[in-house]
């Protein structure tokens, strides 16, 4: 089973996401920051990251760096979720290390196809 890491400040958000992903036939974890996601991505590298854009202590472009660099990190498709259609923010994410990005609110449907379009479905 694949699994993803859903990494977001809103404990519902993670909720409704990791619903989503179980949906999918994922197995599904969670992280209410990205320092929280870097330790659990050092014990287990899921096949597949949520990373919403705010993280309150650690930007999501720090982030990616910091995966990006540790062992296993090249590994994950990572999908930035946002509440912004601003493109030089989602071209700054997805020069940084994110695979695609998912706008919120998004739906099973959205997900799925994001999931496809990244050969994870």
């Amino acid at each position: 089973m694949k699994s993803c890491l859903v990494i977001d400040d809103s404990r519902v958000i993670r909720k409704v996401a990791c619903k989503l992903f179980e949906d999918l036939h994922f197995h599904a974890e969670e992280a209410e920051d990205a320092a929280t996601a870097l330790e659990a991505c050092a014990h287990r590298m899921p096949d597949v990251i949520l990373l919403d854009c705010t993280s309150p202590e650690m930007s999501c472009v720090e982030f990616l760096h910091k995966l990006r660099k540790q062992s296993g990190g090249m590994w994950p498709v990572i999908l930035f979720s946002t509440t912004e259609n601003d493109i030089s923010h989602i071209s700054e994410a997805v020069g940084s290390g994110a695979n695609d990005f998912i706008v919120k609110p998004f739906d099973r449907r959205l997900l799925e196809a994001k999931l496809i379009e990244v050969g994870l479905l």
